[in-house]
């Protein structure tokens, strides 16, 4: 779940300690206008969960209450990365001396915290990473030990940032705190900003919370922007589904989400393109015609992989539902089942009987042969 940037100062940066500049969300013109008229020269930004604002015209500057409401009136209503823009950020405009980079995420290589620094801030950070790779420092942190001030001094170390090293110091440690303590994927901010007189400060926000945790962070939940879901992605999270929809044409159902994504890794693998991600377990038997339907009712399905490898859960009470759905939705596209596990014996004789088609003795083979029927 991603917070606007607003949100993200108000909830996150702010509590953690973290310097912000003066700010206030404005929904119309009239209102920034007042706002720019109290707080002086001022930055308008568009207020969005997405990147690039300010290349899509997001991002406006204002010396005076005319030129707020200018500004305003040009930037709300605009769709930026898919998303309509219903309010815009007032904030003051600060001497800014120097632009650097800040950052705490999940390091997929090593399963921990990774903490990220540059002193090329104000640019994205992926151009960052392939222009100037030695421009990031990175500290991955031993989730025992933390992150703390001698951390942070061995990473901002040799890096020529004069009396503002200790501030940046704290804002990494301060940083780390708030990712941990609010269950973040990411927490970035970029530009962070050394201003004249060498006060630090974070000039934007990006915060990502992790989907999973919104129990236990629920004031965040709330601030989040709620995900853009296509229709039938609204029908599936409807169900207590977690459907997503994408543009291949070979659809999965496979029980669990590692085994739904090892299927659409295979189909790529096989020059095929997945067509849904499709979460289903043991309660297949129950949701088995919703689920088939939700994947084929995206028209660019023309094949379809049915993956169960069971465990704890049968795979003959998972097929038994499938082979039901499959009897009342009366599909006519080509289907190609892969099953093993427990009860797979009884499941396979299930499918071969009912519905006349033989599984395939190897998840690979089906997938080929799905992938080779849509093209």
């Amino acid at each position: 779940m991603n917070l606007e940037e607003y949100a993200a100062k108000q909830s996150v940066l702010v509590p953690a300690g973290v310097p912000t500049p003066r700010g206030v969300v404005c929904r119309s013109a009239e209102q920034a206008s007042d706002a720019v008229a109290k707080i002086g020269p001022s930055v308008i930004k568009a207020q969005v969960p997405t990147g690039k604002r300010g290349k899509s015209g997001g991002i406006k500057m204002a010396d005076n209450a005319e030129q707020g409401a200018a500004a305003a009136h040009a930037i709300l209503g605009m769709t930026i990365g898919g998303s309509r823009v219903e309010r815009v950020l007032v904030e003051e405009r600060c001497p800014i001396e120097r632009e650097l980079y800040a950052a705490v995420l999940i390091d997929v290589s090593s399963r921990s915290p990774l903490v990220l620094f540059s002193t090329e801030g104000g640019m994205d950070i992926e151009e960052v990473a392939e222009q100037k790779p030695d421009a990031i420092r990175r500290h991955v942190v031993d989730v025992k030990h933390g992150f703390d001030t001698s951390d942070a001094a061995a990473l901002l170390s040799g890096l020529d940032l004069g009396p503002a090293t200790d501030a940046l110091g704290d804002v990494l440690v301060r940083l780390y705190r708030a990712f941990c303590e609010n269950d973040a994927e990411l927490v970035e901010i970029n530009p962070l900003a050394i201003l004249r007189g060498g006060k630090v400060v974070a000039l934007d926000c990006k915060f990502v919370l992790d989907d999973a945790s919104t129990f236990r962070q629920p004031e965040l939940a709330k601030v989040a922007s709620p995900p853009k879901m296509t229709d039938l992605e609204q029908r599936g999270a409807a169900h207590g589904l977690r459907f997503i929809q994408l543009d291949g044409n070979v659809g999965v159902l496979a029980n669990g989400a590692g085994l739904t994504m090892t299927t659409m890794d295979v189909i790529n693998h096989f020059g095929g393109k997945p067509a849904n991600f499709l979460e289903i377990g043991g309660e297949a038997y129950t949701k088995a015609e919703v689920a088939l339907d939700l994947v084929l009712s995206n028209p660019g399905v023309k094949s379809l992989v049915v993956n169960f490898c069971g465990a704890f859960a049968r795979t003959d009470v998972m097929a038994e539902g499938v082979v039901m759905a499959w009897e009342s939705l009366k599909p006519k596209i080509p289907a190609f089942f892969s099953i093993h596990g427990t009860g797979e014996d009884e499941a396979v004789k299930l499918v071969r009987e009912r519905l006349g088609i033989e599984p395939y003795d190897f998840m690979e083979d089906a997938v080929k042969a799905a992938v080779e029927a849509a093209k």
